[in-house]
């Protein structure tokens, strides 16, 4: 059966879609420089659409980006001395069995959530 085997690609508008590029590329690493492909690692991705009135992101969004990472602690230093605010909240961890959390914005507000699946 013919069947989806993954995301293929991830487009959203910008009002400035080169300097958006260049700061996921810069603080995220999201692509490579003068090119819009990432080469991304295997791994779990959560398709998961959400109520129309869940309180999980800004309500004013119709989406909100959950990137996979392989050390949050390390990123969120990183993130903070490159001064983009990171928020951690403990209700967003649990007990650790879906992994750890923490949200940042682009600089055109978009959500980005931040995750550490569990080993």
């Amino acid at each position: 059966m013919a069947r989806v085997t993954g995301i293929g690609g991830i487009f959203f508008r910008a009002r400035d879609p080169q300097a958006l590029a260049d700061w996921y590329q810069r603080h995220l690493g999201i692509t490579q420089p003068d090119t819009t492909v990432w080469m991304q690692e295997a791994g779990p991705t959560v398709f998961s659409p959400f109520r129309a009135d869940s309180d999980y992101f800004a309500a004013d969004k119709q989406w909100m980006l959950n990137l996979r990472v392989d050390d949050l602690p390390g990123l969120i230093l990183r993130l903070r001395a490159e001064g983009i605010a990171v928020e951690t909240r403990a209700d967003w961890d649990g007990d650790g069995s879906y992994g750890w959390f923490a949200r940042i914005h682009d600089p055109e507000g978009t959500s980005i959530e931040l995750w550490q699946p569990p080993a």
